[in-house]
């Protein structure tokens, strides 16, 4: 590919010369304010069918049996996809489970016995050490495939809106953040283990009906189904629902994440198959955590990862109600707080991801691990001394049944009274700040959520500070680290404040503080993710309270108000930061005054139907593209645009500049061809230089021939325009035939698809639509081939491959247009054909980024 300077000629959009408005669009001389890091390249998935005759074939072959067995096929990997994604969950949770464990009971003893002998500089290094080294092995399998840092749900939204990342849906890459998750979680790291479920289940849906993977080459399994960026596509999104419903115990809420996180282009079957994924992994997950943890199989008593236990007012007090009219007030007071919060979160977590990338990442690779251990060492001194110093020793409520906040569930009460810790406290009471942090964070939500006992405010709003910041430097160093659980222990903690200052200043006794708790939490993630369907859903699914519905609604919707205001979400910030080209749901209302001409890039790049393997390897080595338009030179319209006819003249304004790139273009490439290395492509420039004679003097007798065989008019495959033309020969328009994509023309060179000029074409071998795909989804790169056997005056027919009715728009299509069609099909190239069906520009994703589309409107009403 290009280097981080020609960083936007991924999509396949034909960028060579740059404007000074693009290469600001570029992120490439911007104020030091707004500073994007270096772009990568990024392409996008083709997940727009091509109908070329390969495909056709296989449709000829299609009965209405086969057709049946193929969706029988899919209904059996989707389950599959559910069950391993709840596998994967199981895992996690079984070792996390296990290590926090060890940690815990090792360093309880110490701290006893240390409390009464003074030793407890021992019960840190023993905390230390278990912390810092879980952390340091989670670093280093970040080190072996970095993607698997962070929770992935930003890269996984990348793909589904159809931007393919390098390396996301591995198989290194789960088995990386599977194990990586479950040492920092163990580690005492505030981070969860939701997010990276997400990742996780995106990969098994991506890997699964494959049945292969680079990892593991040796194991070839010869399955041609699935071999599509659509059908991955597809079963990546129930992959990310079954990940959402493992960890959260909420089919329906990963079924509706899928569809707004992820989903720019969604079809209707796939919703149903989504959610019977997600139901799969749900209750695979259930169905193995009750069997271990109660040793009751098949009796469902543990949804989720997180579970939030039951909200129940207790019998014997008349007055409980879990919420009131009254307290939708506070609730909109509360979401309004959680959305500040929250974007407080968000701006400071973004000032530290561009100083890691300034400064951390361009370091060796130690460094980042190293950041990993600050990190880990920090938080656990803070922890130890906040428990140590700063809790307060509150009174055990005897008897349960006194408080209103009563539990029915019995393993939960016992739960909630087991995690109670009392360190350094006398008898009869416990410590209130190491109850939150000395317990796992799902315990600690548990407590706020069900505790009789009172927290008091000082202990609460600082943990509330403490957890707050180490959560925000946390999110983002090398580990593996899921952002849900920590928002919501901070939210629960500030839902919790503000229900024990209502009750003591206000003298509200009637409010429940649970539900205060969980309103807080689904204030502050709403405020820092800015999820609102999905999240509503979830939340309502893992508290298994439908009258929750409103107040979480609510919440939800004025948090991500008033977060909005401030900045975007925390996922979004980190897909900016990373310069990924992501399609916003629609465009501004005032980008309707652009129209197709003024986005699309007209410099175009370009084949003919029957093209030599010498032009072709040099399009392919010169250029980055990822398709090519197909044209012919039509030499009939040419004598009516010089007699001025009204429909060409209308496309003269968009020639105009085409010309002058196209001659530039081809000065461009014929220097690169000679300036190339590899010496087999010289000779072959000079021996094309010294070969081409002027096509007109061929034999008519020949040129007759070869028009019998070729549907396309054009005869000279050579012929590319030179500086030499006139005008009226550079004004030559082009028609569209279709688009052809460059790993179609790789593959078809390396295959040696091609004839001989004495031949016809009909001679030419034939592909099937499984020869075709055999390589997906690595294609070979052209510098890669070996073309020493291929002879370069050989010629080859592309139009049986090509894509030859790709959706167009005219040049005078408004951009709001042009933006739902390309988002809508999921499409890859927009080409722009005028009414005579000649091709005047390519749009491509980059062409209708939210960044893009505001420097053209600019440039536009400088225009005016």
């Amino acid at each position: 590919g290009c280097g981080a300077g020609l960083c936007c000629c991924c999509c396949g959009g034909e960028r060579e010369s740059r404007t000074p408005e693009e290469l600001t669009i570029l992120g490439e001389t911007h104020e030091e304010e707004d500073e994007i890091l270096p772009r990568k390249d990024y392409e996008s998935l083709d997940y727009d069918r091509c109908i070329n005759d390969p495909y056709l074939e296989i449709l000829d072959g299609m009965d209405n049996k086969k057709a049946q067995r193929y969706e029988a096929v899919k209904w059996v990997l989707v389950f599959a996809i559910g069950v391993c994604t709840g596998l994967v969950g199981l895992f996690v949770d079984f070792f996390v489970q296990l290590l926090t464990q060890l940690k815990f009971q090792v360093v309880q003893s110490s701290v006893k016995e240390c409390t009464e002998k003074g030793c407890l500089a021992l019960s840190l290094l023993e905390l230390l050490g278990f912390n810092l080294t879980f952390v340091f092995l989670a670093s280093l399998l970040v080190l072996i495939q970095p993607v698997a840092a962070g929770s992935g749900i930003p890269e996984i939204k990348c793909y589904l809106n159809g931007v393919k990342v390098p390396g996301v849906v591995r198989l290194r890459t789960v088995v990386c953040k599977a194990m990586g998750v479950l040492f920092s979680v163990a580690g005492g790291l505030f981070v969860g283990k939701e997010g990276p479920m997400i990742h996780s289940g995106a990969v098994v849906g991506a890997g699964l009906p494959q049945f292969q993977s680079i990892s593991l080459r040796k194991i070839q399994f010869t399955f041609p189904y699935f071999c599509s960026d659509r059908d991955k596509r597809d079963f990546v999104s129930a992959g990310a629902a079954a990940g959402v419903a493992a960890a959260f115990g909420a089919p329906i809420g990963g079924t509706l994440f899928s569809l707004e996180e992820g989903s720019s282009f969604w079809n209707q079957g796939l919703t149903w198959k989504v959610l019977f994924c997600s139901m799969a992994a749900t209750f695979t997950l259930n169905f193995f955590r009750s069997g271990i943890q109660f040793g009751s199989w098949g009796s469902f008593q543990l949804p989720g990862l997180l579970n939030f236990g039951e909200f129940k007012c207790s019998e014997s007090d008349k007055k409980c109600h879990l919420w009131t009219a009254v307290d939708l007030g506070f609730f909109i007071l509360m979401g309004i707080v959680g959305g500040l919060l929250g974007a407080t979160f968000n701006c400071l977590n973004k000032r530290l991801a561009k100083y890691r990338m300034r400064n951390v990442h361009p370091k060796p690779k130690l460094v980042r691990v190293l950041e990993s251990l600050l990190v880990s060492l920090t938080t656990t001194v803070v922890v130890f001394i906040a428990s140590m110093v700063l809790g307060e020793c509150r009174q055990i409520s005897s008897s349960r049944h006194s408080g209103n906040d009563t539990l029915s569930l019995q393993d939960i009460s016992e739960d909630v009274n087991s995690s109670i810790k009392t360190f350094f406290c006398p008898n009869e009471t416990y410590n209130d700040m190491a109850t939150l942090f000395f317990n796992p964070q799902e315990s600690a939500i548990l407590q706020l959520f069900h505790q009789d006992g009172t927290f008091s405010p000082v202990t609460l709003s600082l943990f509330f500070l403490l957890y707050f910041l180490l959560s925000c430097w946390t999110y983002g160093i090398s580990v593996p680290s899921g952002l849900f659980v920590p928002s919501l222990l901070c939210g629960a903690a500030f839902g919790r404040l503000v229900a024990n200052l209502l009750k003591s200043y206000i003298g509200l006794d009637h409010i429940y503080s649970g539900t205060f708790a969980l309103v807080g939490a689904a204030a502050f993630l709403g405020g820092v993710v800015r999820m609102t369907i999905s999240l509503t859903v979830i939340l309502i699914e893992s508290t298994n309270e439908i009258t929750y519905g409103l107040p979480i609604m609510i919440t939800l919707m004025v948090a991500k108000w008033t977060g909005d205001f401030f900045n975007k979400g925390i996922y979004d910030i980190h897909v900016n930061l990373r310069g990924v080209p992501l399609l916003e749901w629609e465009t501004g209302v005032e980008m309707d005054k652009l129209q197709a001409s003024d986005i699309m890039e007209p410099n175009l790049t370009y084949v003919y139907p029957h093209t030599r393997i010498q032009s072709l390897v040099s399009i392919l080595r010169t250029t980055v593209h990822h398709a090519f338009p197909v044209v012919t030179e039509n030499r009939g319209n040419e004598r009516e645009f010089m007699k001025g006819n009204q429909l060409i003249s209308n496309n003269i304004k968009f020639k105009k500049s085409s010309i002058l790139t196209r001659a530039g273009e081809q000065r461009k490439r014929s220097q690169s061809m000679k300036s190339y290395p590899s010496s087999e492509l010289r000779n072959m420039c000079d021996e094309h230089i010294a070969t081409e004679e002027p096509p007109e003097k061929e034999d008519l007798l020949q040129q007759m021939l070869e028009r019998r065989y070729t549907p396309y008019p054009n005869l000279y495959p050579d012929q590319s325009p030179s500086e030499e033309w006139t005008m009226e020969e550079r004004f030559r328009p082009l028609t569209f035939h279709g688009l052809i994509l460059r790993s179609q023309l790789v593959t078809l060179l390396d295959r040696g698809v091609c004839y001989s000029e004495s031949q016809s074409s009909a001679s030419q071998p034939r592909l099937s639509y499984a020869e075709m795909s055999e390589d997906y989804p690595r294609y070979p790169d052209i510098h890669d081939l070996d073309l020493t056997l291929l002879n370069p005056r050989m010629i080859v027919d592309v139009t049986p491959y090509m894509n030859p009715s790709p959706f167009t728009v005219s040049p005078n299509t408004h951009v709001s247009q042009v933006f739902n069609l390309f988002r809508t099909m999921g499409l890859r190239h927009l080409p722009v054909v005028n009414a005579v069906g000649e091709v005047v520009g390519i749009i491509t994703r980059h062409n209708l980024t939210h960044e893009f589309l505001q420097a053209r409107l600019r440039q536009h009403y400088q225009t005016i």
